[in-house]
C-alpha cells in the first residue's frame, strides 16, 4: 500500500496544478484507478518500431530475458508511448543507459535495493504501472511465479525478469555478441551486435539486432552476404 501512496504523491506535482486538467491528464489518472480496481483488460503495449516484430508485451504476461539491455529494449517502446515503468531489486541497470533506450526517466519508478521483499513490491508496483523490470534477489519458485502472474492479469500489466522465471510466455536470451568501434587499445564502443533466442511457445526463434546500432536504434540486422565481385564491383 505504501508503494501505491508514494506513486500516487509521485504523480501529482501540486506546484504544477491548475484548474482545469487537460483531457489527456484526465484519462491518465482514469487509467490508474481502473488498474487499482482490477477492471482493465489485456492488452498489447507499445514496441520500439525494431522489435516490433520480433517480440511484443501482452498485459497479463511475464518474459524473461538474460541481459538488461534486452530488458530495456522491450519495455522502451510502453514508456515512449506513455505507460509507467517500474524496475526493481536492479541497481546495476544504469538510468542513463535507459534514457538511451528510449525509456522515459520522468514515467519510471526505481526501487534498487528492495532486498527481501522484492516479491512484495513488485506486486505493489503492478498497481499503478504498467510494466515492471525485476531482478529478483534470489530463485522464484513456481508458486510465487503464478501469484504474480495472476496479478499481472487483474491489473492490465506486464513483467520482464532480468533472469529465470518459471513458466514464462517467452524467453530470451542473447547467443552471440559483438561490439563496434573498438580499434587496437583505442577507440569507442558505437554498436553491439547480437543473436537472439527466442523461446515462445513453439520453435525456438534466433534473430539477428542491433542492441543499438551505430545510430543508437534498436533494429533487426540485414546480414545478407555480398558476393565478393559485387562488392568490388559497387
Amino acid at each position: 500500500m505504501s508503494v501505491v501512496l508514494t506513486m500516487i504523491e509521485y504523480m501529482f506535482d501540486y506546484r504544477r496544478v491548475s484548474p482545469a486538467a487537460t483531457p489527456s491528464r484526465i484519462n491518465e489518472l482514469q487509467q490508474r484507478v481502473q488498474r487499482m480496481q482490477g477492471s482493465a483488460i489485456s492488452r498489447t503495449l507499445e514496441s520500439l518500431p525494431g522489435l516490433s516484430d520480433v517480440i511484443q508485451l501482452r498485459t497479463g504476461e511475464a518474459y524473461a530475458v538474460d541481459s538488461p539491455s534486452l530488458a530495456m529494449a522491450m519495455v522502451a517502446g510502453a514508456s515512449q508511448a506513455g505507460e509507467w515503468i517500474g524496475i526493481v531489486g536492479a541497481p546495476d541497470l544504469g538510468l542513463e543507459a535507459a534514457a538511451g533506450f528510449g525509456i522515459d526517466l520522468e514515467r519510471t519508478v526505481v526501487v534498487p535495493h528492495p532486498g527481501e521483499l522484492w516479491l512484495s513490491v513488485t506486486a505493489g508496483l503492478l498497481d499503478v504501472v504498467s510494466v515492471v523490470i525485476v531482478k529478483p534477489s534470489v530463485p522464484v519458485s513456481a508458486q510465487q511465479a503464478e501469484r504474480l502472474k495472476s496479478r499481472l492479469r487483474i491489473k492490465d500489466a506486464a513483467l520482464v525478469c532480468w533472469g529465470e522465471w518459471p513458466r514464462s510466455d517467452a524467453t530470451l536470451t542473447i547467443t552471440e555478441s559483438s561490439w563496434l568501434g573498438l580499434g587496437r587499445g583505442h577507440g569507442r564502443l558505437t554498436a553491439r551486435r547480437v543473436v537472439v533466442s527466442i523461446r515462445q511457445g513453439g520453435p525456438v526463434r534466433r534473430v539477428s539486432l542491433w542492441l543499438p546500432g551505430i545510430d543508437q536504434q534498436v533494429a533487426e540486422r540485414n546480414d545478407t552476404v555480398v558476393p565478393l565481385v559485387v562488392a568490388q564491383a559497387g
